[in-house]
């Protein structure tokens, strides 16, 4: 991927500090994430739970931006999703409002509670902001076989997709179903096609900025349906446990994450990726 082509956004900052403690795998990850369906807690709580016993209960260090290969890609990738997004934003008659990025590193305090690299990449609605450990790059190449350019720049569009999800009210929709007790959970709830739907989203954008940019090389897209397969619910659960359990799904299966990804990809269109509407995922 001909990534340095692209322009570097003005809204990726550095947060978060200390690296103390145990670390999670993404084993360890969709372990934590089951207890906490099992015993009614959102994956985010469990997982900041999991953050401050990592880190001691220590307050967040802010830290200065590394000036360095991997911050200058994070602004590369996000500077297209801002291009692509405010595209798409104008030509439906509205405006982008653009997302700033924080790059972390061990912990970091966030409007949704605290987390740590356990959490992997994630958008935190309360102040619209996304949050990247870096090190889940060096996870997806060591462990998941993925990586790779164009499979990290899918993460961060994903987690950009949440944002737009909370622009359009996607995100409110389902926050206000949980807080009526509407179970969200399961293969085919809420969270599994909010999940789907920011996968598509990510297609969107990459198609978008294909276009724009002539940036994809051989085996890119491979690469990124690859990484998509690897954090499929059903994967990450028969790794952590040998089973996998469609009741505690909360992202889509392997093949789900890649089928909408793809959709987006082929189509360069967001409204192709309503999946609440969808009846088959």
């Amino acid at each position: 991927m001909k990534w340095r082509e692209g322009r570097r956004s003005g809204n990726v900052t550095g947060g978060g500090g200390g690296g103390g403690g145990f670390r999670l795998g993404l084993g360890g990850v969709a372990v934590v994430v089951v207890l906490g369906l099992l015993f009614g807690k959102s994956p985010m709580e469990m997982l900041g739970l999991v953050a401050q016993l990592e880190q001691g209960g220590a307050p967040t260090q802010q830290q200065p931006l590394p000036d360095n290969e991997t911050t200058d890609f994070v602004r590369a990738i996000l500077g297209s999703t801002e291009d692509v997004w405010s595209a798409l934003f104008t030509q439906s008659g509205s405006q982008y409002q653009a997302p700033t990025l924080v790059l972390f590193s061990g912990s970091v305090q966030t409007a949704c509670g605290g987390a740590s690299s356990a959490s992997g990449p994630f958008y935190c609605p309360g102040d619209r902001q996304v949050y990247l450990d870096t090190s889940f790059f060096d996870e997806m190449r060591e462990r998941l076989g993925g990586g790779g350019d164009f499979a990290n720049a899918y993460v961060i569009a994903h987690e950009v997709g949440h944002h737009v999800q909370t622009l359009t009210g996607t995100t409110q929709k389902l926050q206000q179903a949980r807080a009526a007790g509407q179970s969200v959970e399961g293969d085919g709830g809420l969270l599994v096609r909010q999940e789907l739907q920011a996968d598509c989203y990510a297609g969107v954008w990459a198609h978008v900025a294909e276009q724009r940019l002539h940036w994809l090389e051989e085996g890119d897209v491979e690469r990124a349906l690859a990484t998509a397969s690897a954090i499929g619910d059903d994967r990450l659960q028969r790794e952590a446990r040998g089973t996998a359990v469609p009741d505690a799904f909360t992202h889509g299966t392997s093949e789900q994450r890649v089928r909408w990804f793809r959709r987006g990809f082929e189509s360069g269109e967001p409204q192709r990726c309503d999946t609440f509407a969808a009846a088959d995922l």
